[in-house]
């Protein structure tokens, strides 16, 4: 007869799926605050650790919150609640809430970030846009696929569009759009850094958040590819629905059961965006939220 799960058990099936040995050197993953003895009923994954979700976790009754972001990137020496994040951890171990991230390990696991972001677009025989050591062929960041059928980069952009959460600030292509595009890479968070990849796996379009406008515009200038700048947040959202799904799966099988829930609260730190305006054209601004 399955029971309510330990807050260590949940720990040791996230770090199954998401081992921590995956993420970069310089990420903090894993437990931030909670007692591993503690039951865990209720887990609330969000890809922030921000008061609003707090919030959330605290009104629905979450014994945990999941989420991709970290709390510390950097070393503290103190938490005190004259500080957000102070204010956060306080508030969390008050309720009752634990706190535990998966970060660049879940961009680098099958499934993982990247997968799910290729899912909610369509793509179809993915691979790592850059593999991971080890010789795991699943394991990687980004990711490599192609469209049932191709179609132009304006479609394509409408596509993505509609895929993932609306934002303030919506998305953004460069190139033709009349441009027929068929392969698709796809990296959940900032991606810039890996264009070479892109370019080498002969991708017509990539689509990550937080392009910058020098790598941007040298990849328009190298004749491709087609580019699609999405919200960080919007791009890694997706991955929330998969790690829930496959967290209560594992601690099913481990004879724990637990009630999960995707945070729709919106995250992304943009909340308001300004269209360019006809010359004497006297439209507001455009408000999301």
């Amino acid at each position: 007869m399955e029971g309510p799960a330990r807050l260590a058990d949940v720990v040791a099936a996230a770090e199954r799926l998401y081992p921590p040995e995956l993420a970069e050197s310089w990420d903090a993953v894993g437990l931030v605050c909670g007692d591993p003895d503690a039951q865990v009923g209720r887990i609330l994954f969000a890809v922030d650790p921000v008061a609003a979700v707090a919030d959330e976790a605290l009104v629905w009754g979450a014994d945990l919150i999941i989420t991709h972001h970290p709390l510390f990137l950097r070393a503290v020496h103190g938490v005190p609640a004259t500080t957000p994040k102070g204010r956060l951890v306080h508030r969390l171990i008050t309720g009752g809430v634990a706190l535990f991230t998966a970060h660049t390990n879940a961009d680098r696991a099958a499934p993982g970030v990247n997968d799910a972001l290729a899912a909610a677009l369509g793509l179809e025989d993915t691979r790592p846009l850059v593999p991971a050591d080890g010789g795991d062929p699943a394991l990687g960041l980004g990711r490599v696929g192609r469209l049932p059928r191709p179609e132009p980069l304006a479609a394509f952009a409408h596509r993505v569009a509609g895929a993932l959460p609306v934002t303030a600030a919506g998305i953004r292509a460069m190139g033709d759009p009349h441009a027929v595009v068929e392969t698709v890479a796809v990296c959940g968070g900032a991606g810039d850094s890996l264009l070479g990849a892109v370019r080498a796996a002969g991708a017509d379009v990539y689509v990550t958040a937080d392009l910058r406008h020098h790598p941007s515009s040298e990849a328009g200038e190298a004749g491709g590819p087609a580019l699609v700048d999405v919200s960080h947040w919007a791009g890694e959202w997706p991955w929330l629905g998969s790690a829930a799904a496959l967290l209560t799966v594992e601690l099913s099988a481990a004879g724990s059961t637990v009630e999960t829930r995707v945070s729709t609260t919106p995250t992304d730190p943009w909340t308001l965006h300004q269209p360019a305006q006809v010359p004497g054209s006297d439209e507001g601004a455009h408000a999301e939220r």
